[in-house]
């Protein structure tokens, strides 16, 4: 896996998903559908979706990517559906498509499993993405729209760098009887997709096999030192993102978007800065090392003498967490050879 790849600059395919709003029961024969009981709104509903990143060197301190490349998100690849579809979903395997957009970022074999939902069960209503977010923190935008047969939404957003690991949500319903959802926000955690089995956010590739399914990520699992997210004195890991649906006036459908601005692509436009009080401080320990074997026994003849070891820092700590502790220690012992 390619770990320099910098998602603001990846090649036309996401540059062109960095907008791209499409409707896809438009392109398929219509077929007699039932309306799913649960939803019996008789309009449709548009809204606008705003991610905002959380991934901070404060909330993250542990292997926080700062170069090659910085932390950062990829474009967001949304969904809406009805109840009988997953773009993904916890606890089962990710489809190939998925795969290769929790590695590598590239969404054109995820976008075709959509769109091939959409045409044989017409399970697919829309799908959409919004712009790669530059930084761990920042926000970016999108809008989409929901009927009651397709009232759900699904998105997956990668974590860049890492393994395999990314941001969603599965099949949420912005229906309530014969009523739209008027705005929700969810807190995001993070997903391992289970087909790499890195344990760091610039790990090498190495591949899961037989592959794994999906699951959170915790603080504890995978239990591991070695592993970014694993902080044991955690119960709950912070939220890494969120995600803020709001319902919209205008329910018209609405159209392809003109070509996003440097703004938009950059997720720097004006107001996007996340307020420090939003993200949360989390207590990084210091890990150090084994203490070395003992050295030789030095003294006069006669005498007690004195031996020495050391250990050195693993990891320094941050965000108040517990500091390093000696890192070298003598006691008294016989001389091996007096003088």
């Amino acid at each position: 896996m390619e770990r320099d790849m910098n998602v603001s600059s990846t090649s036309s395919v996401v540059h062109w998903l960095a907008s791209l709003t499409l409707t896809l029961l438009g392109s398929v024969h219509p077929m007699p559908v039932t309306i799913d009981p649960v939803c019996t709104a008789d309009t449709t509903a548009k809204y606008s979706l705003t991610f905002t990143g959380m991934w901070s060197q404060t909330s993250f301190p542990k292997q926080y990517p700062i170069y090659r490349p910085p932390a950062q998100w990829s474009p967001l690849i949304g969904v809406t559906h009805s109840s009988d579809y997953h773009i993904w979903q916890r606890n089962e395997f990710a489809s190939n498509g998925v795969r290769e957009f929790s590695e590598k970022g590239e969404a054109w074999t995820l976008m075709k499993e959509v769109e091939a939902a959409g045409e044989r069960i017409q399970s697919v209503y829309g799908l959409f993405s919004a712009p790669a977010l530059v930084g761990g923190t920042g926000q970016m935008t999108s809008e989409f729209e929901v009927f009651a047969r397709h009232s759900f939404l699904s998105f997956i957003v990668r974590i860049v760098p890492s393994p395999d690991w990314f941001l969603g949500v599965d099949s949420f319903d912005l229906c309530e009887g014969d009523q739209w959802k008027e705005s929700v926000t969810l807190e995001l955690f993070p997903y391992d997709a289970g087909t790499d089995s890195g344990f760091t956010f610039s790990s090498p590739n190495f591949e899961t096999i037989p592959q794994d399914k999906v699951t959170q990520i915790t603080s504890s699992s995978p239990s591991h030192p070695a592993n970014s997210f694993y902080y044991p004195r955690l119960k709950n890991l912070p939220p890494m993102g969120k995600v803020t649906l709001t319902k919209t006036k205008n329910n018209q459908i609405f159209s392809i978007p003109m070509e996003p601005t440097q703004f938009n692509q950059t997720g720097n436009e004006i107001g996007n800065e996340i307020e420090d009080s939003l993200i949360n401080s989390t207590p990084l320990d210091c890990e150090v090392s084994a203490w070395s074997p003992w050295g030789l026994c030095k003294g006069k003849c006669g005498d007690s003498g004195v031996r020495h070891r050391t250990r050195y820092i693993h990891l320094q700590p941050a965000n108040n967490g517990v500091v390093c502790p000696s890192l070298e220690e003598e006691n008294k012992c016989i001389p091996d050879n007096c003088l």
